[in-house]
């Protein structure tokens, strides 16, 4: 009598080393292989249907409302979402643009989402310099205590020496 997922020519110790043999090597789980075992055994083979959707998600937002946004950061010096957002309505609701109709309905943080794409870094780029630190690192001087106790010296470079 044939077990359900039975190995012909396999004794019961070698198929539960197979498996976890398989287990170890693959991550799966014990059902995990036991539902792919049986579709090796029903169709003869396994494919990986691991793939993103061919439909996907649909685009809300355009190049064209993304360039959009790029002019209006670079207009107004990337001011942070919540004020993008505002500046967005109004040239909405002031000036009647009707261009604006979709990007003035953005959320804050998808605004920061839009800000990451290529269509956004092709039309704005930014760069800011490296602003130096107001406290000079790595100041090496004694200290000086003005003739007030409780002053030590602790050389912390050399420590192990």
């Amino acid at each position: 009598m044939l077990r359900r997922f039975d190995y012909p020519g396999l004794a019961r110790s070698e198929k539960g080393l197979l498996r976890r043999y398989l287990a170890r090597t693959t991550g799966y789980s014990r059902p995990q292989l036991t539902r792919l075992i049986r579709q090796h055994r029903q169709y003869g083979g396994l494919s990986q249907r691991y793939a993103a959707p061919t439909a996907g998600f649909r685009r809300r937002y355009s190049d064209e409302d993304v360039a959009l946004l790029a002019g209006v950061d670079s207009l107004h010096g990337t001011p942070s979402g919540p004020t993008t957002r505002v500046l967005l309505e109004r040239a909405l609701h002031l000036s009647g643009d009707e261009r604006f109709a979709r990007p003035a309905t953005i959320s804050v943080s998808h605004l920061y989402n839009l800000r990451q794409l290529t269509a956004y870094r092709s039309v704005r780029r930014h760069w800011t310099k490296t602003r130096p630190t107001p406290v000079r690192i790595g100041l090496r001087k004694p200290p000086w205590p003005e003739g007030r106790p409780g002053f030590i010296r602790i050389d912390s470079v050399h420590q192990g020496d």
